[in-house]
């Protein structure tokens, strides 16, 4: 993380209220980032604010009520107590227009010191928390650098103006910090249990053991590890009572919660209970290891999921219930990169979170926008408007998504920064050069590797509108040169030669962007238009619900409904060909959220048999063809695909992956360059490979409700890229399921 400078934030005039470690640290930082920002301070403490006049940091100190009124952005770094009364103060005396933060550790108070206060001074008000500090105190132990690559949790409310928390955003992105986004309610929660919980156990452990008998020997003979443990203990003793009182009720509930392990610790040691100690110890060490491997380590992205995941299936099983499965990939990725660029805040629910869109959201984060959650589904997106983003410290890592990566890849040639986007093994090996090459015929500096694969080095330039004719029906192009077309000069309009997926069309219709869609195949924007933030209810993945949809079909005496499904008319091949196939399968409670429809699935078993598989369909079912290839070995006879090449590039070879697999399986198969015949019949068991493909692995866990033999699926832990808990919804239904490290 390199620290910036942010000339927004360079020609305001910052007022820090507060020059102890943290706001001296914010001080030294911004002086640093920009030697002619202008900065007032007040402080109780004169020798803070003489110090800090000595080092040329501040350029006027005062009262709060001599600075206030002339100050554009107004940072409180004081004790959490002393917030309400000094918000109070502080209103009558900002101008309208100026931005306030704070950097307290608890936010649950400044609900209620706000409420007092009027509509403007809320909306201008950016609740923010620094994760960084130190146990020593005062303005000598700051530091400019404190900030870098550490996090800031900023958590606006639905009053706050998005202008506001733009600015604030980038105040801290100039001092280096990575900005994330939280609710207030699950920022008191999660600051409890990670901060206030060590800080509260050191404190009680020090004074503690201080009340010994020989508590000096016990001093004397510590080894380094307890200084390690105990240095919490030396912090701020003032900032910490203020702390512990302010967010007594988040900290009380997480301190039960560990005072009843301490207890199981403790009958376990009384018992000598050697197994139940290890077990309790082992799973610790695991448990910090991957954390400190996941978020704090360069490597981090590389080794999310380096231990490897097996699902393993007994035959049989029943399928029976009611079920909604997880929201739509499509669609939540593209709620994060419409609502991250539109005018206003955007809310959105039923959000997929799986990886690939948890990175999504990560990336738009490291592009200076405040992303609030996603806490069960629920986003709020803080939008910076069509040309509001930022230049991206780091490469923005889409993981196993060529969605996300095609759709930033059109997005991203069009700003004024470079950029660089990167992902794990399996999309490090597939083909962009069909974003790539059209792209640069409207003017966008972006290269690929030398076979046409990730990682794409962008530098931002203008784009003229184009015409483009696709070879082949495929959204993410599509998708990708809308995004493009946004801000081309011009109109950007493009022919697809099937019907393919449509849902960018209609976000964009969503957030009020003119778009033209016609009857023949043509789709055009211009790029003088401006997005407004929009709610977006995201419906159930049908990508998602194909494997239970096959699920049911195939398993005799099966009838099970799925709830709030997506039936976008460009995604509906699954439902289509099952039909064809003979399956028993009706919607109802059919209506429209947000431009999509949306129904309940109903499905019971039916004898399935096989068909010659229309090429009109192929790309309504693209990424289906793993599970109604499941469909198709239980089908009476033949089924033939042909003119589905784009199976062979997706997270896996798709037809050679199926095919490999159902052999093993024993079930007849013959492959083609673009398709494959299957020959249903009896489904036997074995260990297949998913390859890292999501898809495949869920596939096969549905062949074993058919089987003979247990299934083993190997290498399935990219499953959760697209339907996190798919496990525990399969076992809900009746499949005989479950996962684990070992093969």
């Amino acid at each position: 993380m390199r620290v910036v400078k942010c000339s927004l934030i360079a020609d305001k005039t910052v007022l820090i209220v507060g020059l102890g470690l943290i706001g001296g640290s914010i001080a030294k930082g911004l002086k640093k980032a920009n030697p002619s920002q202008k900065l007032l301070a007040t402080d109780a403490n004169l020798a803070s604010l003489d110090l800090a006049k000595d080092a040329k940091v501040i350029s006027r100190s005062g009262t709060l009520e001599e600075m206030a009124g002339q100050a554009d952005i107004v940072v409180l770094a004081v004790p959490p107590l002393m917030l309400p009364t000094i918000i109070q103060s502080l209103e009558r005396h900002v101008k309208s227009e100026t931005i306030v933060t704070d950097v307290a550790s608890v936010k649950s108070h400044i609900t209620d010191a706000l409420k007092n206060t009027s509509q403007v001074f809320q909306g201008n008000f950016v609740p923010g928390h620094p994760i960084a500090g130190s146990e020593k105190s005062g303005f000598e132990a700051a530091s400019s650098d404190l900030f870098e690559g550490r996090k800031v949790i900023l958590t606006p409310s639905s009053q706050t103006k998005t202008d506001a928390v733009a600015l604030i955003n980038l105040l801290w992105r100039s001092l280096g910090a990575q900005v994330i986004g939280m609710s207030l309610q699950k920022h008191d929660e999660v600051l409890a249990a990670t901060s206030h919980l060590p800080h509260a156990l050191a404190f009680a452990i020090v004074d503690a053991l201080s009340n010994q008998d020989g508590s000096d020997d016990i001093f004397r003979y510590a080894a380094g590890g307890f200084a390690d443990f105990s240095r919490l203990a030396s912090s701020n003793p003032v900032m910490w009572s203020d702390i512990f009182v302010a967010n007594s009720v988040a900290t009380e509930k997480v301190l039960e919660d560990y005072i009843e392990n301490l207890m199981i610790l403790k009958d376990a040691i009384k018992a000598k209970d050697k197994e139940a100690l290890f077990e309790l110890f082992s799973r610790s060490k695991e448990t910090r290891d991957r954390f400190i491997a996941q978020y704090f380590t360069k490597e981090k992205k590389l080794i999310m999921n380096n231990k490897p995941i097996t699902f393993h299936l007994a035959p049989g099983g029943k399928v029976a219930g009611t079920l909604r499965v997880p929201g739509d990939k499509s669609i939540s990725h593209r709620s994060i990169i419409f609502g991250s660029i539109a005018e206003g805040v955007t809310h959105v629910s039923g959000f997929l979170e799986g990886e690939d869109a948890l990175n999504t959201v990560a990336a738009f984060r490291e592009m200076g926008v405040t992303i609030t959650g996603p806490e069960n589904g629920e986003l709020t997106i803080y939008g910076v408007g069509k040309h509001g983003l930022k230049a991206p410290h780091e490469p923005l890592y889409m993981g196993n998504s060529g969605t996300a990566m095609r759709l930033l890849a059109g997005l991203l040639a069009a700003q004024d920064f470079d950029s660089q986007l990167t992902g794990d093994e399996s999309l490090s090996g597939r083909p962009m050069n069909r974003v790539v090459l059209p792209l640069r015929e409207m003017g966008a500096n972006i290269e690929a590797q030398a076979e046409g694969t990730p990682p794409l080095k962008i530098s931002g330039s203008p784009l003229t509108g184009c015409n483009y004719s696709m070879p082949m029906a495929s959204a993410q192009v599509k998708s990708c040169l809308l995004l493009a077309g946004l801000y081309a000069d011009g109109e950007t309009s493009i022919t697809e030669p099937a019907a393919c997926r449509d849902h960018t069309e209609r976000m964009l219709m969503g957030f009020a962007y003119p778009v033209s869609v016609g009857k023949d195949g043509v789709t055009s924007v211009n790029g003088d238009g401006l997005l407004t933030a929009t709610n977006i209810d995201v419906p159930g993945d049908i990508s998602s619900a194909a494997f239970f949809l096959v699920a049911a079909s195939i398993t005799p005496g099966a009838k099970l409904t799925l709830t709030h499904v997506g039936v976008n008319p460009t995604r509906i091949g699954v439902i289509n060909l099952l039909k064809l196939m003979g399956a028993k399968l009706s919607l109802s409670n059919e209506k429209t959220v947000g431009g999509e429809p949306v129904a309940d699935i109903t499905v019971e078993y039916s004898q399935l048999h096989g068909i010659e598989i229309p090429e009109s369909e192929i790309p309504l079912a693209i990424d289906e063809f793993p599970v109604l290839f499941v469909a198709a070995a239980n089908a009476i006879g033949d089924t033939v695909l042909h003119g589905a090449q784009e199976l062979r590039v997706k997270e896996s070879d798709r037809i050679d992956a199926m095919a490999r697999g159902l052999s093993t399986l024993g079930i007849v198969t013959e492959v083609y360059e673009d398709g494959i015949k299957i020959t249903g019949g009896p489904t036997g068991g074995g260990v297949v490979d998913s390859h890292g493909d999501h898809r495949i692995a869920m596939a096969f866990s549905v062949a074993a409700l058919c089987a003979s033999e247990p299934i083993t699926v190997l290498n399935c832990n990219n499953v959760a890229t697209s339907f996190p808990g798919f496990v525990e919804s399969a076992a809900k239904l009746g499949m005989l399921i479950s996962a684990g490290e070992k093969p």
